[in-house]
């Protein structure tokens, strides 16, 4: 007699484990961690071929990692660099995934949706009405709200407000709606999504992999000429949702100081004017590197002694920077740029775990690193305060918990 197939648990995402973006990280945290779990379900990843930071990549169509299932779909290969690229690299996955998914897909199996590319979850929620499956959303950010803010002309009048009706039906539609914090599930409320389908799990780091390296112990620290430097870190995506005048400014009020650094590690589309600036004002106090491999994410965010992460203002309620967590979790100070009543502000508050400056104030950006810079920094408190919050021990329980309800 046939043994009835377990349920699945099917994510769908475009970029998965290994790559450079933190939210296809977590993801990868999140499947392993489930498979290790709980083998009552069997754990499916749909996404690309490529990597978030090599559209020429071609990964395999299908291979089993860890006891998950990873289901890598064809699509153009434009990349990430020009807007119109990048929208037909979405529709070819949309397509595929669609063909995919519903090959793929049981009556009973979850689907989770996630938000790269925008409006999966449209693909996802015609999927799980076709086949008689639940369908969970895992919202990284808001769309079509970030474009608006961003100022994507297509993101305005009447497509705008299409595609925020289409994106909300899909939001009704599912059992639950994953909130990555306070502001955002608030905003889902406005917009008449019912509380029962509404839940917040904060994002995290992977604290079994990230751990605080002591300066003496760091061969970074070596390797780039930084010993006896106090660092002023920022690591990431250098993307638009980021504000980078505060810290040239306050960069450029500070080239005088040999004792500090600013250090930008990462990418992103802001990545080349900021060079072109820091050239323009002649800014030798201002280092670039690369995105780090993984195994080496523990020096490479462990050589700052404070980290700054921005956020624009008009960007709360629809992003959180999950750079965060990864600096907590190598017991590293912050300084946010961005409003002080946003979500992160109001965790760093709460958490004494850094400082709050206004976008534009590089003076009071100054004030801080100044105020850090004269501070001993108690690393052990500040990995307590992420093992107590944000550690992936506790995302993947939450997560579990969620998906428990509709099996």
């Amino acid at each position: 007699m046939t043994q009835p197939s377990k349920p699945k648990l099917i994510f769908i995402n475009r970029y998965f484990y290994p790559d450079h973006s933190a939210t296809s990280q977590m993801l990868s945290d999140l499947a392993f961690g489930l498979a290790k779990l709980d083998n009552r379900q069997s754990i499916h990843i749909v996404t690309s071929r490529q990597r978030y930071d090599d559209a020429a990549a071609r990964l395999p169509a299908y291979e089993v990692i860890q006891d998950v299932h990873v289901h890598r779909i064809a699509t153009t290969r434009f990349g990430r660099q020009n807007l119109l690229g990048r929208a037909i690299d979405y529709l070819s996955f949309y397509a595929a995934s669609f063909i995919t998914l519903i090959k793929l897909t049981q009556a009973g199996d979850t689907l989770i949706a996630k938000t790269d590319p925008p409006l999966i979850s449209v693909v996802a929620a015609l999927v799980s009405t076709i086949k008689r499956a639940h369908l969970v959303n895992w919202l990284q950010d808001l769309f079509p709200e970030v474009a608006a803010e961003l100022g994507v002309k297509l993101a305005r009048g009447l497509p705008y407000s299409l595609l925020k009706t289409i994106r909300n039906k899909t939001l009704h539609h599912a059992e639950m709606n994953i909130a990555i914090g306070e502001l955002m599930a608030e905003r889902l409320r406005r917009e008449g999504i019912p509380s029962h389908k509404i839940t917040v799990i904060h994002n995290w780091a992977d604290g079994e992999q990230l751990k605080p390296v002591p300066h003496e112990q760091n061969p970074l620290r070596t390797e780039w000429g930084l010993q006896g430097k106090f660092v002023v870190g920022y690591s990431g995506n250098l993307g638009r949702s980021h504000d980078f005048s505060t810290i040239l400014d306050a960069a450029q009020a500070l080239k005088q100081r040999e004792d500090i650094v600013f250090l930008l590690i990462g990418g992103g589309a802001q990545l080349p004017r900021v060079q072109q600036e820091c050239r323009e004002k002649g800014l030798s106090n201002v280092m670039f590197k690369p995105y780090q491999p993984r195994e080496k994410l523990s020096e490479s965010l462990s050589v700052a002694d404070v980290h700054l992460i921005s956020l624009k203002p008009e960007l709360e309620s629809l992003i959180v920077p999950s750079k965060f967590y990864g600096v907590l979790a190598v017991g590293r100070p912050v300084i946010f740029i961005g409003d002080k009543q946003g979500e992160l502000a109001k965790i760093i508050q709460k958490q004494n775990s850094g400082q709050i400056v206004e976008q534009n104030d590089y003076s009071q950006l100054i004030t801080a690193i100044n105020s850090q810079y004269a501070s001993e920094v108690d690393v052990s408190e500040i990995r307590q305060l992420f093992e107590q919050s944000f550690s992936k021990t506790r995302a993947i329980r939450e997560f579990s918990d969620v998906f428990e309800l509709n099996n």
